[in-house]
């Protein structure tokens, strides 16, 4: 059986690896329109999380395998079709993950000055696919959202970028970040204590900078019954509501950075003529159910910048069907769902099929329920006219320039050295040409050493 899998993330990996495991002749083709592996693992993580980019070593260990080949650098949808793979493998996953902002539909969001975090993640993390400069001139900042993406957008706008000089950041977001003029960030959520979305250990180091005070009030911090429930519910729940009491009795030591936790506010108009010059929000109150609804009290507060950090949200996929309203490509247990049909040979796992929601366990399981419905669908699949290698041969021909893992490694290892020389454990390559050049002429060198 020979496989494709559109989308190198850990989604899409995962998928490669329980497939060969369950089936020893299996060969799979991992495909990514980056010349790198590992999708949001190393440009959706915030560089000063080096613990969450542990789990590269596994991906890295799977990608290595005898039956799965990383073929980076080819954009589905552009540089190859459904159709044209569907020619040379079985069966054709996609595994594209989300990389998108989902919208915030309220008065003023188009605003200059007002961003999407998910393009800001990219920005700090490197992605070839986006500016080289980020404007930072504001400096107050609101931070529209209540989970991880939010806590690490606020972090990178109020942590001093000397600080970051430990991280993989490359030299242009360095620069970025040092002209960075923000000192107060205002972080709001529409709900309270009990409702937020935090991971603790993510909550806890919002205040290991000694650059940056965490400011939290009384105002907001409101449990109704539904939030006592779920903080008897789950542990996670529990020491976020810890972690937020613990900010609410801390003094502010003079920091000359601030992070404010505003609760129960919802934003509803981003105020100024062309540029934001501030935020509206509205006081929230509970319903007695666990939701919220406005109480007609509106605060405006002064800010030059907003960033909507309501979650990803990934992108319709070229000869596919997509649930606009979830942002998912419709299926039933991983088969893709055409006109309520499945379409023969395609497959979906991850984010662009259950929606951005759930952490790399919920990965894993997913991968299997797929896995599970491709194997069971085995002996009805038409087998392909091609091979994966005449795959190739097309993609040459058509002047696609892909990449192997073997160059990737080469990457990384230069990427690493770059990091050596300035004692730090990496610096990353931005731009896509010189990413391919590194790879390539490392390859060069090592050929000729050998």
């Amino acid at each position: 059986m020979r496989v494709a899998v559109i989308g190198a993330g850990p989604a899409g990996i995962y998928a490669a690896d329980i497939l060969t495991k369950e089936l020893e002749q299996a060969s799979v083709d991992v495909y990514d329109r980056l010349p790198a592996p590992y999708g949001l693992v190393r440009y959706g993580v915030a560089p000063d999380h080096p613990r969450i980019k542990e789990i590269v070593k596994a991906l890295r260990r799977v990608l290595a395998g005898d039956q799965i080949r990383f073929i980076g650098n080819v954009d589905f949808g552009t540089d190859v079709t459904f159709e044209q793979l569907r020619e040379n493998y079985d069966a054709v996953i996609f595994a594209t993950g989300a990389m998108g902002d989902r919208p915030l539909d309220i008065p003023g969001i188009e605003k200059e000055g007002s961003f999407g975090a998910a393009d800001f993640v990219s920005w700090y993390d490197g992605h070839p696919d986006v500016p080289r400069e980020w404007p930072l001139e504001a400096e107050s900042v609101a931070v529209i959202g209540a989970g991880n993406v939010a806590l690490d957008v606020a972090r990178m706008l109020a942590k001093p970028a000397d600080e970051q000089l430990t991280t993989e950041i490359p030299d242009n977001v360095y620069q970025g970040l040092k002209a960075n003029r923000a000192k107060d960030v205002h972080v709001f959520a529409r709900r309270g204590p009990a409702h937020l979305k935090f991971s603790p250990m993510e909550f806890r180091e919002l205040s290991h900078s000694p650059s940056v005070d965490v400011v939290m009030t009384e105002e907001g911090f409101e449990i109704d019954d539904a939030g006592q429930e779920a903080i008897q519910a789950a542990k996670s729940t529990k020491l976020v509501v810890d972690t937020l009491l613990k900010y609410l009795e801390k003094e502010p030591t003079g920091a000359p950075h601030r992070i404010h936790l505003h609760l129960m506010q919802a934003p509803v108009e981003v105020l100024g003529d062309g540029s934001v010059t501030g935020l509206r929000t509205e006081v929230m109150q509970y319903n007695g159910d666990g939701s919220v609804s406005g109480t007609g009290e509106f605060r405006d507060w002064d800010v030059q910048a907003v960033y909507r950090a309501v979650g990803y949200r990934s992108t319709p996929l070229q000869g596919l069907p997509f649930d606009h309203g979830s942002g998912t490509v419709p299926h039933e247990a991983g088969r893709v769902l055409e006109g309520g049909a499945p379409k023969e040979a395609a497959y979906v796992t991850g984010w662009i099929k259950r929606g951005p929601v759930g952490l790399i366990g919920h990965t894993k399981s997913d991968a299997k329920e797929t896995i599970e419905s491709l194997l069971a669908d085995l002996e009805s699949l038409p087998a392909p006219v091609g091979s994966p290698d005449a795959m190739l041969d097309q993609l040459r021909e058509r002047g696609v320039d892909f990449t192997l893992f073997d160059e990737w490694e080469r990457l990384d290892a230069h990427e690493m050295a770059l990091g050596a020389a300035s004692e730090r454990e990496r610096i990353k390559v931005v731009s896509r040409e010189d990413m391919i050049a590194a790879g390539r002429e490392a390859a060069e060198e090592f050929r000729a050493s050998a």
